[in-house]
């Protein structure tokens, strides 16, 4: 059974350190439960390259004089706690130094492997070489002798490698060493042996382990990752870089992959991995644990063991207060499905480019207005959906332009922004418009035809723009060009040249069922934030879906909205949550204090009339009407995480 309150027990532990003194099975398992924790995944081998138990193709650490690994998993079984073992794949530290030749190399450059191998981290090792056997070799060892429930391996990704092994198989295989592209290639080929090696030497001696290979990323539309995993973990520690909105964003795409199980792997620790001495505050744990599963998703919370190895009874304590609060909702989370109106075409998938930042911007607005949403890729089903949005990147697969003309003429809402809807210097969706050209202006101004919060007025929009002609439909913006672009001989003020009110165009039209915005809206807002991309945004989202959303919530721009429905109970679940944030340190997101939000007031569309709307798991009734369609209650008070069952007859 795959369970979902799980714990990543990171163990990358030094040679100089003794390891395993303060082990007790019984203080293990006395933490286990005080977290109420049901999976916590263990060591085999760290990063440092030691095993953590007796071992013929590897070295146990020189600081540990028993199994720990088998003491570990023994304590699991006797408590009813699931084990998967974790495995360093990507880094090895002790074979680097021993094999030079096995030492991964990201250029020709010998100054600039000197100067890698010098820094003080971890260094990665090529898998098209001898060690890809030894690793194998690890992973059938402990196969054999633990039979474990799972394996996780662990920082693995394709990567550019020009070692003496990868060259001199390049060359063999006709690769041009000397060409960037080619380097990506092999690198696939290279990350293609590596998946079909790790995971025949644990389907050799297993059927049923689940087997999950790290990344930090699950790339969006790239299926030879995805169905490499028997499941997914979604590594995203808000306080270490990612932000509190990185996990929902990965949750939408991932929640939408047929028959995927998947975590949400946070933290306890104030920053990131590695920390020792470093805790949340527990209502930032209960808040990320409950952002887990209003998005689909189970949990995971990363900890560091101490080289003694004794548990950290303040973590499980932590750990036990985000963990209760899922516990105790796991009723209303087994089996629920999200509900989505919309479907973002995710822009990372259609270019396979991860670095682009549309897919960011939508998630934030899509977020922050509170609307139901997945984020999808080429395959998927867009007729599920009422609005489809397309962000900034150009489409340009035939077939995935035909899908989306298909949803738009059988009545399918869509937006497109920027490039998404131009190729050969054309539209691909006839909205009544003509392509003319990209805009020689950056920035532009927006001059919105309907009321925003500063009003009707100019609003500098510092992204591409696309400039058409809109011949039928209603413009609800127009775009000004500014005087002039800011170079040396012509530049005005601190930023940009002011709007010439005489060079305006056309920026956003809506027509039919289709809107289109000729400015890269959801890169910019993610990079600038600013109020008026999100307003149009906002705006056209309205136009095309209004009374059709399915939910509406009377919530704050942070809180965070999702509806799930479980079919055997008959039954749908409203999640509401809201925490504040504030920044503390350099790039940290704090939660501390909650601030409780009153008398929220929520719509929900239904089919039929409900036969109650109850508070869980409090068993708390609400009052409702029902009018057009649509159930309209009040929830009292919303407390970090507050749960409405919708419950209807069988």
């Amino acid at each position: 059974m795959f369970k979902k309150r799980q714990v990543h027990l990171d163990f990358h532990t030094n040679e100089h350190l003794p390891v395993g003194k303060d082990f007790s099975k019984e203080q293990f398992q006395a933490c286990l439960k005080a977290g109420h924790v049901n999976s916590i995944t263990v060591f085999s081998k760290c990063h440092h390259g030691w095993s953590y138990h007796p071992t013929e193709v590897n070295e146990m650490h020189p600081g540990l004089d028993f199994d720990l690994l088998g003491a570990q998993l023994e304590a699991c079984k006797e408590i009813g706690v699931n084990a998967p073992v974790y495995i360093s794949a990507g880094y090895d530290e002790k074979e680097y130094l021993r094999h030079p030749e096995w030492r991964w190399r990201w250029s020709f450059s010998d100054a600039e492997a000197e100067e890698y191998r010098q820094e003080v981290h971890f260094h990665a090792l090529c898998f098209n070489t001898g060690y890809l056997d030894l690793l194998c070799a690890q992973i059938e060892e402990v196969m054999v002798k633990y039979n474990p429930c799972g394996i996780f391996l662990d920082i693995i990704a394709p990567r550019v490698c020009c070692c003496e092994s990868c060259v001199r198989d390049m060359r063999a295989q006709g690769y041009d060493v000397n060409n960037e592209d080619d380097l990506w290639a092999f690198g696939q080929v290279v990350y293609n042996k590596y998946l079909e090696r790790t995971n025949a030497a644990v389907r050799k001696h297993s059927a049923t382990a689940t087997v999950f290979h790290n990344g930090g990323h699950v790339p969006k539309g790239d299926y030879r990752y995805i169905n490499a995993n028997t499941h997914l973990e979604l590594e995203s520690l808000p306080t270490g870089g990612w932000g509190y909105d990185h996990f929902p964003l990965s949750a939408a795409y991932v929640r939408t992959l047929e028959d995927t199980d998947f975590l949400g792997m946070t933290g306890k620790f104030h920053h990131s991995w590695g920390e020792f001495g470093g805790y949340k505050h527990p209502n930032a744990l209960i808040y990320e644990a409950a952002l887990s599963v209003a998005n689909g998703a189970g949990c995971s919370v990363g900890d560091q063991m101490h080289p003694l190895s004794a548990l950290n009874e303040a973590t499980y304590n932590l750990i036990g207060k985000a963990y209760s609060h899922v516990e105790e909702r796991e009723p209303w989370l087994e089996g629920a499905v999200n509900l989505a109106d919309i479907a973002v075409l995710s822009a990372e998938a259609v270019t396979g480019d991860r670095s682009v930042k549309s897919d960011v911007g939508a998630n934030r607005m899509l977020l922050e207005n509170h609307l139901l949403y997945n984020f999808v890729d080429e395959m998927a089903d867009f007729s599920q959906y009422k609005l489809l949005v397309l962000p900034d990147a150009s489409i340009v697969n035939d077939e995935t332009i035909a899908k989306i003309k298909a949803f738009a003429e059988n009545g399918g809402k869509v937006i497109a922004t920027g490039e998404s809807i131009i190729k050969d210097n054309r539209f691909t969706i006839d909205f009544g418009a003509e392509y003319i050209g990209k805009n020689e202006f950056n920035p532009t101004y927006l001059v919105p035809e309907f009321d925003t919060v500063n009003g009707r007025t100019e609003y500098v929009m510092r992204c591409d723009f696309n400039k058409f002609t809109a011949n039928k439909g209603r413009v609800i913006a127009y775009m000004q060009n500014p005087y002039f672009n800011r170079t040396l001989e012509h530049y005005c003020s601190h930023m940009h040249a002011p709007n010439n009110p005489e060079e305006s165009f056309a920026g956003a039209v809506i027509s039919g069922n289709i809107a289109y915005i000729g400015w890269d809206i959801f890169t910019a807002y993610a990079t600038y934030g600013h109020l008026c991309f999100k307003e149009l945004f906002t705006y056209a989202v309205n136009e095309l879906l209004g009374d059709e959303a399915t939910v509406m919530a009377d919530m704050p721009d942070r809180g965070v909205v999702t509806y799930t429905h479980q079919e055997k109970e008959n039954r749908n679940i409203l999640h509401l949550l809201f925490a504040h944030t504030t920044v503390r340190g350099i790039n940290t997101e704090i939660i501390e204090d909650t601030v409780p939000l009153y008398n929220v007031r929520c719509s929900v569309k239904c089919d039929k009339k409900p036969t109650k709307i109850t508070l869980v798991p409090e068993n708390e009734s609400l009052d409702f009407t029902l009018a057009e369609g649509r159930a309209e209650f009040t929830v009292p008070k919303v407390d970090i995480h507050g749960m409405v069952e919708i419950a209807y007859d069988n």
